[in-house]
């Protein structure tokens, strides 16, 4: 399976969520199963990677950059550079099974997200796009209830699970590891809600 992971939108957590994925496909179908590319020029995956070797406790997959291939994994994840547009998103749609998409829901990153689905819609490519709802507060509010409607009412389709705002997820970052390796208070919980989408994910095949 092919995973890109993209949006027009910086600040949604878009690498966290490409290495969470890769990490959940990884473990889930062993070693030599799963790897990452990271295409984006701030090579936030390929940073996060470094960390990790660097403290000897590296990423259960490979971390490749742009101008490397992939080998014999049954799945890659794709970190995507931001603003994907015309021929660059076409190609991206024609290649990848699903375009997740994560997204915060304030206004701003939810219109971003609005124009983003409508050049996927515009290349035919939409029933692979799959929006991801990240850094949600831990107690839905009324605008995170009503974006999870105004987005489905939209015809945008969401995976069920979401991303629930956690310090932790910084402290993985700073650590180059996966969250569920951080000893912080919430690591547990932040892997759970990566490990319910990855299992969404896995469930379209």
């Amino acid at each position: 399976m092919i995973v890109t992971v993209v949006n027009h939108k910086g600040g949604v957590t878009k690498t966290t969520t490409a290495i969470h994925l890769a990490g959940f496909l990884a473990l889930e179908n062993g070693e030599g199963s799963t790897a990452l590319v990271d295409t984006d020029p701030n090579e936030g995956a390929l940073e996060w990677a470094a960390r990790g070797e660097d403290t000897e406790t590296p990423l259960p997959f490979p971390v490749l950059g742009p101008e490397d291939r992939p080998g014999e994994e049954e799945h890659v994840v794709y970190d995507s550079q931001g603003r994907l547009y015309g021929e660059d998103l076409d190609a991206a749609a024609e290649f990848s099974d699903v375009l997740v998409v994560p997204t915060t829901v304030d206004g701003v990153a939810v219109n971003t997200l609005m124009r983003f689905v409508e050049d996927v819609e515009g290349l035919g490519a939409d029933a692979k796009c799959r929006v991801l709802l990240t850094r949600v507060p831990h107690r839905w509010s009324l605008r995170v209830i009503r974006t999870r409607r105004a987005l489905e009412e939209a015809g945008v389709r969401l995976f069920s699970g979401q991303i629930r705002e956690r310090v932790a997820f910084q402290d993985a970052g700073t650590a180059g590891v996966l969250v569920g390796q951080v000893k912080g208070k919430g690591a547990r919980e932040g892997w759970e809600d990566y490990l319910r989408i990855g299992r969404e994910l896995i469930g379209e095949r």
